[in-house]
């Protein structure tokens, strides 16, 4: 787990490097051509390495050890600065490039050496099509590889990955949009053509936002694992020879490689304390050693006792136990 939280961003740091050369690149194609489209194209990439740079920021501070007013460490911060990040997509990429592509539709400015444009999309979409490749890579390497994109990317707790995965296919979708108008702008002399381009980029940075947003509300508000790791957990706990049932577990996510574990557990009959220490800390490990990413865990154990026992026999529905993971 600790190699885990060390690992470096290489998708952050490649895409921030890759977005400032692309950005430089678009709004001098811009200025020499005119080009509302391009104009579009830079802002958005200039947004994405401001958003790179949030992000690189939330996972610093999502790093930092529990202290006491956070005794569960600072995990959620990421999530944070990502919904930040859907939030400035919106305004400063979405919404400038619409208002730029409305602008030139009132008032169309002739398009001048297309040949630069034209040149520069080329090579944005290789350095975001190479970005978009180590971060589907880094993606993957933590994901189950069998499984489709979409239901990965719902799976996943990661934010800041999915948030590079979103900018890299909304660049790639708004330069393929924006290649499109200034082609169609310059055969037909539309100029306008090239403004409604960058409209259209504007609605794909908002769509985009719309849906990094909503991944991350679920993670901010507490969202637990999966339903199918839910019943494989009281599968597991169940299957403990000195269990008698269990309820339903509470879990709850506190950053992408930490979960919050809660189990309501009643042991079988004439078990006495000593008994049930001991099975509370077996079913712990076996959680723990199946699900590492499980760090914070509680148990409240109950266990019926019968009446003829009279060795260390604690009261009926004994009480509660509650243990944190360490590592």
């Amino acid at each position: 787990m600790a190699a885990q939280m060390k690992k470096k961003p290489i998708a952050i740091v490649f895409a921030i490097g890759a977005n400032v050369v692309i950005a430089v690149a678009k709004f001098a194609a811009a200025l020499f051509t005119g080009s509302a489209a391009m104009l579009s194209e830079g802002i958005h990439t200039l947004v994405d390495t401001g958003n790179d740079g949030l992000l690189l920021y939330g996972l610093h501070r999502s790093r930092r050890p529990p202290d006491d007013g956070h005794p569960f460490g600072h995990g959620k911060e990421l999530y944070f600065w990502t919904l930040v990040v859907a939030m400035v997509i919106v305004t400063g990429g979405g919404i400038v490039s619409i208002y730029q592509g409305v602008l030139r539709l009132i008032a169309p400015h002739a398009l001048e050496h297309l040949s630069w444009n034209y040149v520069i999309l080329g090579i944005s979409a290789i350095c975001e099509s190479f970005s978009l490749h180590v971060a589907y890579r880094e993606f993957r390497q933590a994901t189950r590889e069998s499984e489709d994109l979409w239901p990965a990317i719902r799976a996943s707790k990661d934010p800041s990955i999915i948030a590079i995965l979103f900018e890299d296919i909304a660049a790639l979708m708004g330069l393929g949009i924006a290649f499109i108008g200034l082609l169609l702008a310059q055969l037909l002399h539309r100029p306008w053509l090239d403004a409604a381009a960058s409209i259209c980029i504007g609605l794909i940075l908002i769509a985009a936002a719309w849906m990094l947003a909503f991944e991350t509300r679920s993670l901010i508000t507490g969202e637990g694992v999966r339903r199918a790791t839910v019943r494989k957990i009281c599968a597991l706990v169940q299957a403990d020879p000195d269990v008698e049932r269990i309820r339903r577990p509470l879990t709850m996510y506190l950053g992408p490689e930490t979960v919050l574990l809660a189990l309501d557990v009643q042991f079988k009959r004439a078990l006495n304390a000593a008994q049930v220490l001991q099975a509370i800390e077996r079913v712990e490990r076996s959680v723990r050693e199946r699900y590492p990413k499980i760090r914070h865990m509680y148990v409240e154990a109950q266990s019926i006792i019968g009446s003829s026992r009279e060795d260390s026999t604690p009261p009926r529905n004994w009480a509660t136990k509650a243990k944190e993971l360490k590592r």
